[in-house]
Formats: C-alpha cells, sequence, structure tokens
C-alpha cells in the first residue's frame, strides 16, 4: 500500500503545477491529509473497516464514506475511530 501511495503522491506533485489544480487542491488539502492518516493507521493496524467499526461504534458505511472522500468526519467521529484504532488525535496549527 505504501508503494501506491508515494505513486499517487508523485502524479498529484506533476499536477499541483497547474495552477487550477492547486488551487483546488489547497482547499480540500485538511481532509486529504485526515483521510489518509485514518486509512494508513487502521492499515497500520491490521484492521478492516468491519473490525474498526465494531471497535469504534462508527457504521462501517460511515468509515468507507470517510475514506473515500465522500464524507467529512466531525471530531467526534474522528475521537471514536482514533480510540477503536488504539491512537490519539493531535491538532497542530502551523
Amino acid at each position: 500500500m505504501k508503494r501506491k501511495i508515494s505513486e499517487l503522491d508523485a502524479i498529484i506533485n506533476e499536477q499541483l503545477k497547474d495552477p487550477s489544480f492547486a488551487k483546488a487542491w489547497s482547499e480540500t488539502e485538511l481532509e486529504d491529509q485526515v483521510k489518509r492518516s485514518l486509512i494508513q493507521a487502521r492499515i497500520d493496524s491490521g484492521l478492516t473497516q468491519k473490525e474498526l467499526s465494531e471497535r469504534s461504534g462508527i457504521r462501517q458505511s460511515n468509515i468507507s464514506r470517510i475514506e473515500n472522500g465522500s464524507a467529512i468526519p466531525t471530531l467526534q467521529t474522528l475521537y471514536a475511530l482514533a480510540k477503536g484504532i488504539g491512537k490519539k488525535i493531535k491538532i497542530t496549527i502551523e
């Protein structure tokens, strides 16, 4: 999975040279970071979406929508998912 993410990053970096793409990307960057972090943490923990659902109390269909980018989770949902994975949420403002 990490190799595919690296390939995706290379494609995105190439597309970021287009100003209109770069603008659209910057408007959704935070959501993408959250989505990628959640997916990677779930995979690193060896959990399926169904297993995470059982541990977190968040429906598997909602986890799927968050991971595919069609839903933006609330902080409460992120907290429950992180707890289900055995992680904590850390937010920084830079």
